[in-house]
C-alpha cells in the first residue's frame, strides 16, 4: 500500500472510534448538562488548539510540507484556540461567553474544512510523510474537533429553540 492510501485510510477511519466513543460516553453527558456547562466543556477541548502552531516548526514537519497547508492549519488552529480560551475566561459574563462560543466554533469549522480543502488541492496524502511528528493531528485529533464543533452547533440551536419556546 502506498503512503497516500494509508493516509487516506487513516483519515477516514479516524472518525470511527471517536464517533463510537462520542455516542456512548460524551454525547449523553453533554446533552444532560446545562447549555453553558456543555459549551464550556467543548471550549476547554478546543482551547488546546494553540498546539497547531507546531506545523510551522522546522524539524517537526518535513522541509517539503506545503507552506499553504501548514500556514493555514497553524494559524486557523491558533485563532480557534485563542477564541476558545477567551470564551472560557468570559464564562461568567453571558454577553461575552456566547458570542465567543459561536466565534470559536465558526472559525474552527472554517479552519478544519479549509485544511481538508488544502489537503486535497495540495495533495497532502502524497506528501503525508512530510507531516512528520504532526501526522497524528489530522488522524487522531481533528476528527474529535470536527465532531465537537457539530455537537456545539446542535446544542446552540437546541438551546435557542428552548428559549424561543419558553418565551
Amino acid at each position: 500500500m502506498s503512503p497516500a492510501v494509508i493516509f487516506n485510510i487513516h483519515l477516514a477511519l479516524g472518525y470511527v472510534p471517536w464517533l463510537l466513543c462520542f455516542a456512548a460516553y460524551i454525547w449523553p453527558k453533554l446533552k444532560s448538562m446545562e447549555p453553558i456547562e456543555a459549551q464550556r466543556a467543548i471550549a476547554a477541548l478546543h482551547s488546546f488548539r494553540f498546539f497547531g502552531l507546531v506545523f510551522l516548526i522546522p524539524g517537526v514537519t518535513g522541509p517539503d510540507l506545503s507552506a499553504g497547508f501548514a500556514g493555514f492549519a497553524a494559524y486557523g488552529d491558533f485563532a480557534t484556540g485563542l477564541l476558545a480560551m477567551l470564551a472560557l475566561l468570559g464564562v461568567r459574563r453571558p454577553t461575552i461567553f456566547w458570542p465567543l462560543v459561536v466565534a470559536f466554533n465558526v472559525v474552527g469549522v472554517v479552519d478544519l474544512v479549509g485544511d481538508y480543502y488544502h489537503g486535497v488541492v495540495l495533495d497532502l496524502p502524497g506528501q503525508a510523510g512530510q507531516l512528520g511528528a504532526t501526522y497524528a493531528i489530522p488522524i487522531i485529533y481533528v476528527p474529535l474537533l470536527m465532531i465537537t464543533h457539530v455537537a456545539a452547533f446542535y446544542l446552540l440551536a437546541r438551546s435557542r429553540r428552548h428559549q424561543l419556546a419558553a418565551a
